[in-house]
This record gives structure tokens, sequence and C-alpha cells, in this order.
């Protein structure tokens, strides 16, 4: 089968923004923030005999309502957070990750398949995805303890993406959802290492 393969383009402002942790009279660097959607020359457009399989379809199937949880996370954080490198984080995870879901959304759509919509994560049991429960309690925190509840969670959720991510990479057929899958591992490695640096500073609950 065919299918053309569509990215989206973020703002490079946004998503090369460095964000330093505070602390004991300055500043620490946060190396890996930067989400920046993949280019074309990134991904490696496929051609026109390209091919996908099931490891691909299950693969953007999963991750649009996994990054969809991202993304109403990142909302939260930005309403909420009393910290500020909390709100960079969330900022930097919704500019990465909603490109990403209509990029997703895009292929699914070029091969036929249908697209998850909204709210489709709800009883779903993807690794790292919260819980309706957890998502009501994080609603419900406040201040420092929102803070680090928030940063825990999405921990727990970069790791779930990760195991996605490298499923991808061994069973999957598409050379572009191949590169997206290596980005995001990368990426969400990178960032887990500065989520536990955070979480060191933030105070406990």
């Amino acid at each position: 089968m065919t299918h053309v393969f569509r990215t989206t383009a973020v703002s490079a402002a946004v998503l090369t923004a460095v964000l330093g942790l505070a602390g004991c009279g300055g500043s620490d660097p946060m190396p890996g923030m930067n989400h920046a959607s993949p280019s074309p020359s990134a991904t490696g457009s496929p051609s026109a005999a390209a091919a996908f399989n099931t490891a691909d379809v299950a693969f953007a199937t999963q991750m649009i309502p996994h990054h969809q949880q991202a993304v109403e996370m990142a909302d939260q954080a930005l309403r909420k957070a009393t910290t500020a490198d909390v709100k960079k984080l969330a900022t930097a995870i919704k500019a990465a990750q909603a490109p990403e879901i209509e990029q997703l959304s895009g292929w699914l759509k070029n091969w036929g398949q249908p697209v998850p919509t909204p709210g489709m994560h709800s009883g779903h049991a993807m690794t790292g995805m919260m819980t309706e429960q957890e998502m009501q309690d994080l609603s419900k925190a406040s201040g420092t303890m929102f803070d680090r509840m928030w940063t825990e969670m999405m921990i727990k959720h970069h790791q779930g993406a990760i195991t996605m991510a490298k499923t991808e990479q061994t069973a999957g057929k598409d050379t572009a959802a191949i590169t997206l899958a290596k980005q995001i591992q990368t990426a969400q490695t990178t960032e887990i290492t500065t989520m536990q640096r955070l979480l060191g500073r933030l105070p406990a609950a």
C-alpha cells in the first residue's frame, strides 16, 4: 500500500528553549528539552512504494491517545503548576506532542485506518497511561503537591512511550514511523533524566 508522509513544523522559538532548574544560588541547564518535530529530511519521507504493517498501525493508534493524555496533563500544569520549571516542561511537551498527534493521525488516514478520537484512552491499559482515578487525583492536587505528582506521573508516562517506541523500532516496517519512534525514545529518555533532577528539588509531598 502507498501512503503520504505528512510532517508538522513546530516553532523553533518554543522548541529550542533551554529549561533551567533554579537552586542553590544559580540555575542548572536542563539538556534534552528540544522537542522539535521531525523535518522531512530527518524522517526520510517514504517513497511511493513504501509499505506499512500491523505494528506501524498499532504504534500510531496507541501513541495518539498516549500523546493526547500527555497534552491534557501539560495543560493542567500550565494552569496549576507553581514551579516555573514544571510549566516550562509542560510547554515543551505540549509543543512536541500536539504536532506528533497530527502527524500520526495523517499516517492512519493515508493507511485507511481509523484515527482515535480524544478520550478514547479511557478504559485502555496502554503502558504508561494514567488511569481515570489518577487523572482525577491530579486535577484535585494543588501547590507543590501538584508539581510533584505531575512530575512523577509524567516520568511514568514517558517510560510507557519509550516502551512503545522500542516496539515500533523492532517490529515496524514504515521507515518514517520507525524514525519518529527513535526520536521519541531519544527525547523522552533525556526528559526523564531532566524530570528526575527536577523531582529531587521539589519539596516532598
